[in-house]
């Protein structure tokens, strides 16, 4: 992948380093590989993963130190990236606005580019309190993308490796965005209201699996305009998604895989949504929801 000539977004929030506007101490980090052994330990005590998840990041604030515990409001630091780290995160997501922008426009619709807020440790959103253990992830409710760059390190000890397959896990909260701004994400969750938990949970895989095809799109013309990929960086986003497959962290407990609790997909359903996203560069073809 061959990036470093791209220009770099100026919709970038750089938080590190400025706190966590909670007023920051320290605080308990897990990162992604402690995320997925509290996921398989609720799997394992038939607690909801998120709850368990929603109490370590409580305890990540009440065990962030001695010290003062009042609250300050972050600002995002000045002035141009300087890191590969922020400068890459910066031209992906410019990357991703030169792709999107085009496709609204030929939608007749018009394209809100996202902020990307990169942070360490802990943010606060419109979302709530985030810890770096949640991952990367995308809040509607200020049409950010937050995340936190060590997740890049702890994907590739799950054996994603390869810098498009980090622009794959951006590629895939910008799907969300864009799922926010064409209104699936709020008719799913209307949809979901008056649903069983086990055809709430299907739409939320389709929801997550759309992003994914939707990442694949925007690699599709990224590839033609903006940043240049051969076949081994597609295979990279590829692999990354078969490593954060459902079935794949479910066989690690040592469990029987269970469909019913995916909440993003299984590896096989990521990585073929994502290959149809980029052969095809047709939104069209990613109606995740036909079968959901």
């Amino acid at each position: 992948m061959r990036w470093r000539s791209g220009r770099q977004s100026n919709n970038v929030e750089d938080y590190r380093g400025a706190g966590s506007g909670r007023g920051r101490r320290g605080g308990l980090r897990i990162g992604l590989l402690g995320t997925v052994a509290i996921v398989l330990i609720g799997w394992y005590m038939g607690a909801n993963p998120l709850q368990l998840l929603g109490l370590v990041g409580g305890a990540n604030t009440i065990l962030g130190g001695i010290g003062s515990t009042e609250t300050t409001q972050a600002s995002p630091q000045g002035g141009a990236l300087n890191d590969d780290g922020g400068k890459f995160v910066s031209v992906v997501l410019g990357a991703t606005e030169d792709v999107w922008n085009p496709l609204f426009q030929q939608m007749g619709k018009r394209y809100l580019e996202p902020k990307l807020a990169l942070f360490e440790g802990e943010i606060d959103s419109a979302c709530g309190f985030s810890t770096a253990a949640s991952g990367p992830f995308y809040c509607p409710g200020d049409n950010k993308i937050y995340i936190d760059l060590s997740f890049f390190r702890e994907l590739k000890a799950l054996g994603a490796s390869g810098e498009f397959a980090q622009a794959y896990v951006l590629g895939h909260e910008v799907g969300h965005h864009v799922q926010n701004l064409l209104g699936i994400t709020t008719e799913v969750s209307r949809l979901q209201a008056r649903m069983s938990p086990r055809d709430s949970n299907a739409l939320s895989v389709a929801l997550e699996l759309q992003a994914d095809c939707y990442a694949g799109v925007w690699a599709h013309y990224a590839n033609q305009t903006t940043i240049q990929l051969d076949s081994n960086d597609i295979e990279d986003a590829v692999n990354a998604a078969a490593s954060i497959g459902d079935d794949r962290l479910q066989g690690m407990s040592g469990k029987r895989v269970n469909p019913d609790s995916f909440t993003h997909g299984s590896a096989r359903q990521r990585m073929e949504w994502f290959r149809l996203g980029v052969q095809s560069g047709d939104m069209s073809q990613c109606n995740t929801f036909k079968n959901s």
